[in-house]
């Protein structure tokens, strides 16, 4: 009920910049049906995603762990709607809240989790194996079968050049697993898109649903 108020609703366009890298954090974002990326720039330009939220958690997690900064730039990956509110209110509410505090900070730990899981999959998994991880990822926040993903977020996502992702998309869509034209993905077999996926992406799950499923502060 705290954050109720100051609570937003806005449309998420793909592309959209909710903040950038190295400039303050004035707004905190509460995807819906949209996904949202956290990309890090290096000093030539090029770039890289180093995770996704979408109606999982938020966007905006420096804010949680009091600092005001964007280490990285957040953008819109799959458009969608969401709820927009300003930090200084979100870290106003935190701080009269034990319960509310206690929850997010869990969120944190889990994307945490979810970036060093990331980072160990791009090592000891193929591409085939992570591509199939991002679009459960991905259909499991989007709430719909068909989901707006360009070869260009697919290729940051899982750090390949295009040519290998439209090589590995090409092999998803001969096994029907799914279908994928103008940068739009529909999931035809779902179960078929887990069997060849890699273990994290059920590891992954499970940690989420184990540190946000049950909270244990009260107050």
């Amino acid at each position: 009920m705290r954050l109720i108020p100051h609570l937003i609703e806005l449309k998420l366009d793909y592309k959209d910049a909710l903040y950038e890298q190295d400039r303050p954090i004035e707004t905190v974002y509460f995807p819906i049906t949209g996904v949202a990326s956290l990309v890090n720039t290096m000093i030539d330009g090029s770039a890289s995603e180093i995770g996704t939220i979408g109606n999982e958690g938020m966007v905006g997690l420096p804010i949680l762990l009091g600092d005001t900064m964007a280490s990285t730039s957040a953008y819109v990956q799959v458009p969608g709607s969401g709820l927009r509110m300003p930090a200084r209110a979100l870290t106003e509410a935190m701080a009269g809240s034990d319960r509310m505090r206690a929850v997010f900070l869990r969120y944190v730990h889990a994307v945490f989790n979810q970036v060093a899981l990331s980072a160990a999959c791009v090592h000891f998994h193929n591409l085939e194996q992570r591509c199939c991880r991002w679009l459960l990822m991905t259909h499991d926040r989007v709430q719909s079968d068909s989901f707006l993903l360009t070869h260009e977020f697919l290729g940051m996502m899982l750090g390949a050049q295009r040519p290998s992702v439209t090589m590995v998309a090409r092999r998803l869509q001969r096994l029907r697993l799914i279908d994928y034209r103008r940068g739009q993905v529909t999931v035809l077999d779902r179960h078929g898109l887990e069997r060849h996926s890699c273990e994290c992406y059920a590891v992954g799950k499970r940690e989420f649903d184990r540190l946000l499923g049950q909270p244990e502060c009260t107050g």
